[in-house]
């Protein structure tokens, strides 16, 4: 019982070290079931607007349960952000680049 008492607050570094590696793992798995299915219809939804194809669902279940939620969250808004800003720097993209806004019209009296 006293061995017990000594190591309740003891944090264990091989163990978090263990836990984020399974977790960097899961979500590693995920990222790329979404980069091999990338044109399938998306129909699942996860954090930040992050949109994926049911295939990648057994994936996402992994991801979720391996890593903390904020984890999970901060992760899917750097995967939406990255992807975002590769779409704008893409030369192929027709929405590169900065937005053309519309000129005001001016109405002209009749005088």
């Amino acid at each position: 019982m006293r061995g017990e008492s000594e190591n309740a607050g003891n944090i264990y570094p091989d163990v978090l070290s263990q836990a984020r590696t399974s977790c960097y793992k899961a979500r590693d798995a995920f990222y790329a079931c979404l980069e091999k299915e990338t044109g399938k219809t998306n129909s699942e939804s996860g954090y930040s607007g992050l949109l994926y194809p049911a295939e990648c669902a057994k994936s996402r279940a992994s991801y979720v349960k391996q890593c903390r939620p904020a984890w999970v969250k901060h992760f899917d808004k750097q995967y939406c952000h990255s992807k975002k800003v590769q779409r704008l720097l893409d030369s192929d993209d027709p929405r590169r680049g900065p937005i053309s806004l519309p000129q005001p019209y001016v109405f002209k009296s009749k005088s």
